[in-house]
């Protein structure tokens, strides 16, 4: 077996038994994607100003050719039509940026300038969009920003397309749902890296392009890795039905929280006859519970706020677009595109929910569900980002947990132990890589990853087993139509042969780390504890915040940093070990940014009563997170 093998015998005849099956008559999306093109970013590649390749969409170049048996032919397809990329003109005032990122950005033109909504990940991505929209559109000055969820792909790039200090003069509005920075933050902290470690396997961003490497996430084609950047809003949206004028653009907004983002909004343009549903309502089955980690999403919501969409907005509509994919014309299109959306998310939570009441698992339901033909037959709900089956076992999630109620697995060992008792009872490691190749030969992939991961952790130097293993992800890879499925296996064989790709891309970068407030400064610290190591540690500090006029008391002990403002109603208020004084930035810039506070104490930023050594001690305490952990490996 050698590295990138062609498609198996056995993932050849399932992919031309999915492209005979797939309803390859209906093109209607290949006009979608390509109406109103303007112009492409010639060439499709963004650089950061050192120079650094931030952005290149010309390396999907291969997707204009025929599908290999490497790739499942419904992702080819979806790959092919999300990699288009320029300026689009959606409707009269409405053209949108499609491939220069995960995303898609959307800018509405206003009276005296244009309303952007979602700036991409990064601001050099956002920056060449904006650029390409004034090549062909004329200078217009950014009026607003809106974002319509929490993701940093609809955030990140904003300081490319306006300043903090165009921002703070008022001549720039940030517009967001409420509770918008409070998870974006969180998000982005709290496990970020984990998150972000995850996300390399998930996007793909270290892959090699290619029919035997990345085509694509399903959603967009991969994240860029250029700068991601925050301003705080300056306008909250609270509630469905809000209007507001924007730039002489009149918008209604609905209030869509526990969908795909725990703060999200869809919004409509009565005047343009125009409907945006961020990312609720996308060409692909979205994700229930994200491969990267994610709070589990509610598909019973999701299904109620889609049929409020059609009930309020749809008839009153020409157009639908969102903040992926291209868009949909015609009310009566949208409405059953809308319409066909709900019934997906809603069915999935329905049926999974009859079947846990009959006592079936999550895995048992996921391999036994079948959707509905109309939903099987339309391009739109099959799964190249979210998947049937990873979406079904996230409903699961949700309601039961991890535990299937079967006290055999209640209490098992962790993967290593488990993997060497597995591997012992099996007869050795020879003997299961030698059973393990016969199901190889057999087309048994699933079985090989499952039972090959076991002498993989059992041995993690064991090189046959880990050629094996990476061998068998690229045939699962090859034969899935989930994007993300795709990378995972892919990324997973690529670090069995080459070690580790670490994380492409920054989880808390600094506009971010800023936006932290001072509670949630100190709960990203609190996570941090090494909590065995602080057993008999009791350490108390006094934060007196200046410029936000309150003081906030960390307290450790057991293990536990506990923290809360020092207010009238905290009656019993034992004597600090240290009290520091100063500004919220100062307090952001010494905990999490990299501030001297030695340096800082020293020319009077910051000042202290007390000890000031318990910093010190606390900050001993403190772990670091690791962005390059193990994943296929243990």
């Amino acid at each position: 077996m050698t590295e990138n093998e062609g498609a198996a015998p056995a993932i050849v005849a399932a992919n031309a038994r999915a492209s005979a099956a797939l309803p390859f008559s209906d093109d209607a999306d290949v006009a979608d994607a390509d109406r109103g093109f303007v112009a492409a970013l010639s060439p499709g590649v963004v650089t950061a100003p050192d120079g650094a390749v931030v952005w290149d969409n010309d390396s999907y170049a291969f997707l204009a050719e025929s599908c290999p048996p490497t790739v499942n032919p419904s992702l080819w397809r979806q790959s092919g039509l999300v990699a288009r990329q320029g300026l689009f003109e959606v409707a009269e005032r409405i053209y949108q940026i499609r491939g220069l990122d995960l995303s898609n950005m959307t800018l509405i033109e206003g009276e005296t300038g244009v309303i952007v909504i979602d700036p991409l990940i990064s601001a050099e991505t956002a920056a060449a969009g904006l650029a390409l929209y004034r090549e062909h559109r004329g200078h217009r000055p950014v009026t607003a920003v809106i974002y319509t969820h929490s993701h940093i792909d609809h955030f990140g790039g904003v300081k490319g397309v306006t300043t903090e200090e165009d921002v703070a003069a008022g001549r720039c509005a940030i517009i967001a749902p409420v509770g918008f920075v409070e998870h974006a933050v969180e998000e982005n902290v709290f496990a970020g890296t984990a998150m972000a470690r995850r996300a390399a396997y998930m996007y793909g961003a270290a892959l090699p392009r290619g029919p035997h490497g990345a085509v694509g996430a399903g959603l967009g084609q991969t994240t860029s890795t250029g700068t991601p950047s925050l301003i705080t809003p300056t306008l909250d949206v609270t509630a469905t039905g809000q209007m507001e004028d924007v730039d002489g653009v009149r918008i209604e907004f609905q209030m869509t929280p526990g969908t795909e983002a725990p703060a999200e909004m869809n919004f409509h343009f009565p005047d343009l006859r125009a409907l945006c549903m961020a990312e609720n309502a996308t060409h692909t089955l979205h994700n229930l519970l994200t491969l990267r980690g994610a709070l589990v999403r509610d598909p019973h919501v999701w299904a109620k706020y889609l049929t409020e969409s059609i009930n309020r907005y749809a008839a009153r509509s020409d157009v639908l677009f969102a903040s992926h994919h291209w868009p949909t014309w015609g009310t009566a299109r949208l409405t059953e595109f809308l319409s066909l959306q709900r019934d997906l998310y809603g069915y999935l939570h329905d049926q999974t929910l009859r079947r846990i009441n009959q006592g079936h698992t999550g895995i048992e339901i996921a391999e036994e569900i079948e959707l509905p033909p109309a939903l099987a037959n339309a391009w739109h709900t099959h799964g190249y980002y979210g998947s049937v089956s990873h979406n079904v076992k996230a409903i699961y999630q949700r309601y039961m947990g991890w535990f299937d109620g079967n006290p055999a697995h209640l209490w098992e060992h962790p993967a290593v132990e488990s993997a060497r008792r597995h591997v012992e009872f099996m007869g050795g490691s020879a003997e299961v890589l030698r059973k393990a190749r016969e199901s190889y030969a057999d087309g048994d992939f699933r079985w090989v990853a499952q039972v090959v991961n076991y002498v993989v952790f059992a041995e993690p130097d064991n090189a046959e087993a880990k050629a094996l293993q990476a061998d068998t992800f690229e045939q699962l890879a090859y034969g899935a139509e989930n994007g993300t499925w795709r990378n995972f296996y892919l990324t997973g064989a690529y670090e069995l042969r080459n070690g580790p790709v670490g994380t492409p891309t920054a989880s808390a970068a600094p506009d971010i780390a800023a936006a932290l407030s001072v509670e949630q400064v100190f709960d990203a610290i609190s996570l941090r504890i090494d909590g065995p190591r602080a057993w008999a540690a009791h350490i108390v500090i006094d934060w007196r915040i200046t410029d936000e006029d309150v003081v906030h008391r960390t307290q450790l002990r057991n293990g536990l940093l506990v923290h809360f403002d020092l207010d009238a109603t905290v009656r019993d208020r034992p004597a600090p070990d240290a009290t520091f004084t100063l500004t919220r930035p100062m307090l952001l810039g010494a905990l999490l940014g990299g501030v001297d506070m030695g340096e800082a104490i020293a020319d009077g930023r910051i000042t202290v009563e007390g000890d000031v050594a318990t910093l010190a001690e606390l900050a001993g305490y403190v772990d670091e997170p690791d962005p390059n952990f193990a994943i296929v490996t243990p």
